[in-house]
């Protein structure tokens, strides 16, 4: 059987995830993301209501016109995981194919809601829910599953395509949490298990190859929160946390760390709304019953009001922009936008890193110095990577064992401490390790 991997998107940046697999005459694609840093360096732009050909030539998702290439039929869309990366273009891109969206039930919740906000197309692709550890099969001769992976937001998974010639493992995002704050820990057993069966091609996300050692758990993140929080017990002034809002264990520990210091918490922002208010909906967690959660501007406006008359020592607003995006609550609340007032002194919890991109490090530059200026405290990076360090790389390589390796989710400069460590396993250039670049197609067998 022919198999060949079309690397659509994400092989050239960090962004706008996308990428088909060919086996036979079935393809499989995974994930239709966003770059969201080509939207955000542009004043006032609304991807919603844009043609996906501008979103193209902006480079905010990915041309999938190498896909007119391909000789086959689409049976599947698989997005791995609900960041926006990842998901972000499907209300673009997925009108063109017609086959089911086959996500885990988190993810395809987040896929509803994009399809909903769509102003420009029609997408009427069936919504197929998967859990991990279960399959589907595509076409005749192939098979799909879901391998539970821990990530820095829930229900996120490893799709694996098995093929007569082995199986295509796509290793978009992940970090070995034996001890997540919230779901199981990643399915090693059944990589293992894979990897005996066969593994014809690796694709993986090249994040952090460069950092040596273990990503730490997500269980190491909450200790440090917590730390930080109860120090902060005795403090009288205004505390305000920022993270992703996506990342809903962290969300928990915010919400629990801020109720065990006499502070009542509030969610903040149209982001932390959708993906705290989707999670708990699904059952993913039990939030207090008497949480806010505001997205509506003028009801954050209020929420802004009742804390500065009810008094700013008695509540943890937990906000957007953790980026230092334009919009975002902290960065009105940097600007004097806000009823909120900082007084000198009061903490801003960064429970994030800054996503190393120019547009992102400058605009998080910004709102620092902004807050700053209003004499405020910054606690920094109080976080872990979602994404594997060096030690993860080399577990997950001597678990599949396979036979070819593709970098993803990088640039040229990203890629290269990956290839140094796939190298130092074996593998060659040009032989088994295949890298690669957006529109291209690697053949795997004949």
């Amino acid at each position: 059987m022919e198999v060949e991997i079309a690397t659509i998107g994400g092989y050239e940046e960090v962004g706008r995830q996308m990428t088909a697999v060919r086996a036979g005459d079935d393809v499989v694609i995974f994930d239709m993301g966003l770059n969201l840093s080509k939207v955000l360096i542009h004043d006032n732009v609304e991807t919603e209501r844009m043609h996906s050909l501008d979103l193209i030539d902006m480079g905010a998702i990915p041309d999938d016109r190498v896909m007119s290439d391909i000789e086959g039929d689409v049976q599947a869309i698989v997005p791995t995981h609900g960041h926006l990366d990842h998901i972000g273009a499907i209300s673009k891109l997925a009108h063109r194919y017609s086959a089911p969206i086959v996500a885990t039930p988190f993810t395809i919740e987040l896929v509803k809601q994009q399809i909903q906000s769509e102003e420009k197309f029609g997408v009427q692709n069936d919504l197929i829910k998967m859990d991990p550890g279960e399959t589907m099969p595509i076409g005749d001769k192939c098979e799909l599953e879901f391998v539970n992976v821990t990530h820095s937001i829930i229900d996120a998974i490893n799709p694996v395509l098995h093929t007569p010639e082995g199986a295509v493992v796509y290793g978009l995002d992940k970090r070995m949490d034996h001890n997540p704050v919230i779901g199981d820990p990643i399915d090693m057993k059944r990589f293992r298990e894979i990897g005996r069966e066969g593994v014809l091609c690796y694709i993986e996300d090249c994040t952090n190859a460069g950092k040596k050692g273990k990503t730490p758990s997500e269980s190491v993140a909450r200790a440090q929160l917590k730390d930080v929080m109860y120090s902060l017990e005795d403090y009288d002034g205004g505390i305000v946390a920022t993270t992703f809002s996506s990342h809903i264990a962290r969300v928990k520990s915010l919400v629990e760390f801020a109720e065990n210091i006499g502070r009542q918490p509030v969610l903040l922002g149209r982001s932390m709304e959708k993906y705290s208010g989707t999670a708990e909906r699904l059952d993913f967690i039990d939030f207090p019953s008497d949480l806010g959660m505001y997205g509506h501007r003028k009801s954050v406006d209020r929420t802004f009001k009742r804390i500065m008359n009810e008094g700013k020592e008695d509540y943890l607003p937990v906000v957007t922009g953790h980026q230092g995006e334009p919009r975002a609550m902290l960065t009105r609340m940097a600007r004097g936008e806000t009823p909120y007032e900082l007084d000198k002194g009061d903490k801003v919890i960064f429970s994030a890193r800054v996503i190393p991109e120019p547009t992102n490090e400058g605009q998080r530059y910004q709102a620092e110095k902004l807050l700053g200026m209003q004499g405020a405290r910054i606690y920094d990076d109080i976080h872990v990577s979602g994404h594997l360090n060096q030690e993860g790389h080399y577990q997950m390589i001597d678990a599949l064992q396979p036979k070819n390796i593709i970098p993803a989710h990088q640039d040229m400069k990203g890629f290269s401490p990956y290839v140094d460590l796939v190298r130092n396993e074996g593998y060659e250039l040009g032989r088994d390790l295949h890298v690669t670049q957006n529109g291209n197609i690697i053949q795997l067998t004949e």
